[in-house]
């Protein structure tokens, strides 16, 4: 568990919000110019095609580490001795759902969502592409969910689905996109999420990256920013 501020018309309250989610629920596939660069991903599953509805993958909870701690490549991916050994970030927009909640109505959706924060959804491509059982694994070593640098409640965010969202590598723009190029808005996700699975108050819903991934070498900083919310920073080092 790992606990952030929570912030209240951009002044901090003094208030933390206990990051414990019982399922974190991220979404591949959720920007039109990150799915026209499937070739340079290059992992299982990952086509050009725009998918009929959003597409799910759980990530665990024991990658949840908060602004400023490390992102830690693991020494047991590294040893399959993989040719092109690759880590990489994905800057995304995460949203913490508000109460217990099933099948939601996407007119309805807003109600159950407590608050954002920004999420890097680190991604170890080597085994995310091998794993027979899909991308379960490469998305859930341990470190690989920074989330932060603090959460903005629902209502001090005019609008969700209109947010500059930036990644930065070492001070350089690597991404740079809004989440109204989400194809699945935050409604359309949280209802369908919620047509699958129960949701409970405090899980966390990650809502898909923007093209311009790329790789974490250690000696790295990588920078989340989104617009309203703050920036998400975390140095990278080897295990």
């Amino acid at each position: 568990m790992i606990q952030l501020p929570i912030y209240s018309s951009g002044a901090d309250s003094g208030q933390t919000y206990a990051v414990a989610p019982s399922k974190i629920i991220a979404l591949g596939m959720n920007y039109r110019d990150h799915i026209a660069e499937s070739d340079s991903v290059n992992v299982q599953g990952f086509t050009k095609d725009i998918p009929p509805e959003p597409v799910l993958f759980p990530k665990t909870p024991n990658v949840l580490i908060g602004t400023e701690q490390p992102i830690v490549i693991p020494a047991f991916a590294k040893s399959y001795g993989f040719e092109d050994f690759r880590v990489d970030y994905e800057a995304e927009l995460a949203f913490f759902i508000l109460d217990r909640c099933k099948d939601i109505e996407p007119q309805a959706a807003w109600r159950h969502v407590y608050g954002f924060a920004c999420f890097n959804d680190v991604s170890q491509r080597n085994i995310q592409n091998s794993d027979r059982s899909g991308w379960f694994r490469g998305k859930s070593f341990d470190t690989f969910g920074p989330i932060g640098p603090c959460v903005v409640r629902r209502e001090e965010l005019a609008d969700p689905g209109e947010l500059k969202i930036e990644c930065r590598l070492n001070g350089k723009t690597v991404q740079s996109s809004n989440t109204r190029y989400m194809i699945f808005s935050i409604p359309e996700i949280l209802s369908f999420v919620s047509r699958n699975f129960t949701l409970e108050a405090g899980d966390v819903i990650c809502t898909g990256t923007p093209s311009g991934v790329g790789p974490l070498r250690a000696g790295d900083v990588v920078e989340v920013e989104i617009e309203g919310i703050g920036i998400l920073r975390n140095p990278v080092r080897e295990e």
